[in-house]
């Protein structure tokens, strides 16, 4: 927590030599970057409902609503507005159908991001496990002091999910027809390279290329391997629960595997910034999604109606 505090002051003490066009070009890769990732889910979303007409523009209203919720909202709550603002758009849509092409939306993620992770280790800029240790950003007594409690939350919340998957077989006639429909495009691999996978692509360069502009904006060397490198970093620090939220990790990492390409005050000053403009420029394009659709930014309220159209369509069909 330390070494992230740390950054957000070096960040404040070089937010006068930020190169402020280079950000502008980064936060346009960046929305270009969500409505390309819009338009492969609404293609999943129209395999799922091939009799349905699944309009663009309420897709892309949800999904930039979705994004925007979940950079500050943890729980990924904003999975569950997207979810109900297509589900109020397209008639005849389930929870549980629109859920399942959430995964299938990511499914092509997880190989890319495992990938883009195997050419680093080939790179050998990645600390090895004796060094991890000397890194002052990783918090190693929060972590193996929670490793009892974090075994205790990870059994309950299997279980909890196995029991809710053994209720919802029980009592929803469908339920593994509306779950496997969300995966009906799968069935055609030529339509899901077309029409999911080449978008998914897409939105992976733009993602690269924003951070190669970022790179640039922080006077941090820019180049598509260094890009790739902190695309990477923001991976790990994601995924690994080496101190909570990542808070720190990303900023001992990035010092670490850019070591050469920058000071480490600006490799710094990269990481909180790159952070902190995605972060608000997310929050305010979703919360222009959300007062367009809905005509309110109360985002309690919105839960609220997500939560209560949901229990609706379990209690009738159960």
């Amino acid at each position: 927590m330390g070494e992230f505090f740390h950054a957000v002051k070096v960040f404040g003490d070089q937010l006068a030599d930020v190169g402020w066009f280079a950000v502008a070009i980064a936060l346009a890769l960046q929305l270009a970057k969500l409505v390309v990732r819009s338009i492969a889910w609404r293609n999943i979303l129209q395999a799922s409902y091939p009799a349905t007409p699944v309009p663009r523009r309420p897709v892309l209203g949800a999904y930039l609503a979705g994004v925007g919720v979940n950079s500050i909202i943890p729980g990924r709550a904003g999975d569950l507005v997207k979810i109900y603002l297509v589900h109020r758009r397209v008639e005849g849509t389930t929870y549980t159908t629109l859920a399942s092409t959430l995964v299938t939306e990511t499914l092509l993620d997880f190989v890319l991001a495992l990938a883009i992770f195997l050419w680093a280790l080939t790179q050998g800029v990645l600390p090895s496990l004796h060094v991890l240790p000397s890194l002052h950003s990783f918090d190693w007594t929060w972590l193996i002091a929670r490793t009892k409690t974090g075994a205790i939350v990870f059994a309950a919340l299997t279980t909890a999910i196995i029991v809710g998957i053994w209720w919802a077989s029980r009592h929803v006639e469908n339920f593994k027809q509306r779950v496997g429909r969300g995966f009906w495009i799968l069935r055609d691999w030529r339509r899901y390279a077309r029409e999911v996978a080449s978008w998914q692509l897409l939105s992976w360069v733009l993602r690269i290329g924003s951070l190669y502009f970022f790179l640039k904006a922080f006077h941090v060397h820019a180049s598509i391997h260094n890009a790739l490198l902190a695309q990477v970093v923001d991976s790990l620090s994601t995924l690994l629960p080496f101190s909570p939220g990542g808070v720190g990790t990303k900023q001992g990492l990035l010092v670490y595997v850019l070591d050469g390409q920058a000071s480490s005050s600006r490799l710094l000053a990269f990481s909180v910034g790159q952070y902190v403009a995605v972060t608000a420029f997310n929050v305010l394009v979703g919360a222009i999604a959300v007062y367009a659709m809905l005509r309110t930014l109360r985002i309690r309220e919105i839960l609220g109606r997500a939560k209560a159209s949901q229990e609706s369509e379990e209690g009738t069909a159960s």
